[in-house]
């Protein structure tokens, strides 16, 4: 059976991040269609839209099939314009508003780009001194400073460390440092000297062998280094070492950055 293909616009006033990260989640319940992603940014006047609308009507005439739109226009007036009877348009600024004005009893002000503004100046640069940190500190360079971490990940090269703790730093404000399981590490269960007065924030990743070595291979083709016994050595023993110190520990195979850091967040009980 082919695989049915569907065209998504994302329409948005301003970044379209919230739109577009709704839209993902929403989508991934449909791993058998196969969707041609559409964003149109910063859509914040009326011929703005009559121009997106045009290309949905196009898309839609030329695919036969309605498009799929999910819009976050704020204005009522450019989400009214949006409209079409060419394609199925999912209002979400809309749908949620107007259920939220009843209960908190106020009228929302309909103003783009608002989640994305910096609201609170002393709380965004928390969150740069944290990024910082995360960029300094990355592969083992935290020694000393690890006092300051609310969380240190450790793993073999390649299983997800330094994007985690970006990802981290950048959406929770938190400090995030990481150590690189080596060899060295590994002749032992016992965890690097560094490591030990540090216990609680520590965090073990780990990652299927296999899909190690891919990771490595396009990075760096060093036949040690990429070599898939050399990855399954490695994972073993990182895996012994979490255990004998009953570290908290998450497989990042198959998991989004996103998803392992709400699960660390989750698994070591912070809540940022």
């Amino acid at each position: 059976m082919s695989t049915q293909q569907r065209i998504i616009f994302f329409i948005s006033d301003s970044t379209g991040i919230t739109v577009e990260k709704l839209g993902r989640s929403l989508l991934s319940q449909f791993p058998d269609i196969d969707f041609q992603r559409i964003s149109l940014r910063y859509v914040d006047s009326v011929d703005k839209v009559a121009k997106a609308r045009e290309e949905i009507e196009a898309a839609a005439k030329n695919s036969g099939k309605p498009p799929i739109v999910l819009s976050s226009l704020a204005q009522p007036a450019l989400r009214e314009a949006l409209k079409t009877d060419a394609a199925v348009v999912l209002d979400v600024f809309g749908t949620f508003l107007d259920l939220l004005e009843v209960p908190l009893q106020q009228k929302a002000s309909h103003a783009a780009g608002h989640a994305h503004r910096v609201a609170e100046p002393g709380a965004y640069m928390a969150r740069m001194d944290a990024v910082n940190y995360a960029l300094r500190y990355d592969d083992g360079l935290g020694g000393p400073n690890y006092g300051r971490a609310d969380v240190i990940l450790l793993g073999v090269s390649r299983s997800g460390k330094t994007p985690v703790c970006l990802y981290l730093a950048m959406q929770y404000g938190l400090f995030a440092a990481n150590y690189p399981l080596v060899d060295d590490d590994l002749q032992t269960t016992s965890l690097p000297s560094v490591l030990q007065p540090f216990r609680t924030k520590l965090f073990g990743l780990t990652i299927e062998p296999q899909r190690l070595q891919k990771i490595r291979a396009r990075r760096y083709s060093g036949r040690d280094y990429a070599d898939l016994g050399q990855c399954r050595r490695e994972v073993a023993r990182a895996e012994a070492l979490f255990a004998a110190n009953q570290l908290p520990v998450l497989d990042t195979t198959v998991v989004s950055v996103e998803e392992i850091a709400t699960q660390i967040l989750a698994q070591m009980q912070m809540n940022p």
